[in-house]
């Protein structure tokens, strides 16, 4: 790494699950916002141990569903009242009945692009690069290895306090990282 990169954060390295749970909960517990943690697999209980409420994606499949619904039901209402008004039978010009299918469709369909593009949003993807991914031993972050990083960012950022609360917590090596 050359000396004119910028900093990008402090990467702290542990063996076990039950190191990098606890080593969570105290940079939670100092107040940290600009932190992540990779792990070879996912781990239970580290939503609660990094502080995350539950995910917004709902949100967006829901208001994607919910579009998806209103236009399958405005798409035939306008079909059969307006644009090509056909009586059949004496039936009515719209039945809700009627237009339920197409409808149900569309809420699955648009509520699933809404879970997904909502998603991408959500993590800024797609991202093309990330420092950490140039990072050595980072790699054995797939493998067995732990991983803890706290970004540069952080509003609580100070080099020196964030090693001595890494160490504290058990890790193997803290590294910095640049991007």
């Amino acid at each position: 790494m050359t000396s004119s990169a910028r900093a990008y954060g402090i990467l702290a390295e542990y063996d076990t699950p039950a190191d990098i749970m606890h080593a969570a909960e105290k940079v939670r517990d100092a107040g940290f916002r600009r932190w992540d943690v990779f792990t070879p697999f996912p781990i239970h209980g580290m939503d609660q141990a990094m502080g995350i409420k539950n995910s917004r994606v709902g949100w967006f499949s829901f208001v994607g569903g919910a579009t998806g619904y209103t236009l399958g039901m405005l798409m035939i209402w306008f079909t059969n009242a307006i644009d090509y008004p056909l009586i059949v039978g004496g039936k009515p010009m719209f039945s809700p009945h009627a237009a339920f299918p197409p409808s149900y469709e569309l809420t699955i369909l648009l509520g699933a692009f809404g879970a997904l593009f909502g998603m991408l949003f959500l993590n800024k993807l797609p991202r093309l690069y990330h420092p950490l991914l140039k990072h050595r031993r980072f790699a054995l972050a797939t493998h067995d290895k732990y991983f803890l990083v706290i970004e540069t960012a952080d509003p609580k950022y100070s080099e020196s306090d964030i090693r001595q609360l890494l160490e504290c917590s058990g890790c193997k090596r803290v590294e910095m990282v640049e991007e």
